[in-house]
């Protein structure tokens, strides 16, 4: 399972996508499959002030409730509200319609703590 060339990760499963100051976040294919279908997504709530690698939120699966840690840290700019009423576009689409949230960025060098495609990967399929 190839990673999007694209994306940082962190070792908690959770991918991150860079705009400027501003990171979009979400789990990887690996966690929600892992998980299995899952059927809910407790977010932080936006202006919300969040440390790298601090625990922001819940995703609860019809296997597991899991804590949602953040790769980077920032203000909670938005979440993903679509999830409400449909957390399983986070299994079909992890990487697009089921990201989780945006985070506007307090320190970019963050971004060194994190993992390019090719660790990630030798990290999911150990």
């Amino acid at each position: 399972m190839a990673q999007p060339a694209d994306l940082l990760y962190s070792k908690e499963h959770e991918w991150v996508r860079l705009d400027g100051d501003t990171a979009t976040i979400g789990i990887t294919d690996y966690a929600q499959n892992s998980l299995g279908d899952i059927v809910y997504v407790e977010l932080p709530r936006v202006g919300k002030q969040i440390d790298q690698f601090g625990n922001v939120g819940v995703v609860e699966s019809v296997k597991a409730v899991s804590d949602l840690f953040t790769p980077i840290g920032g203000e909670i700019l938005e979440v993903n509200a679509a999830l409400d009423a449909d957390p399983a576009a986070v299994n079909r689409d992890p990487y697009g319609d089921g990201w989780l949230f945006k985070v506007k960025l307090k320190d970019m060098n963050e971004k060194d703590n994190l993992l390019s495609p090719d660790d990630y990967e030798k990290i999911a399929v150990e």
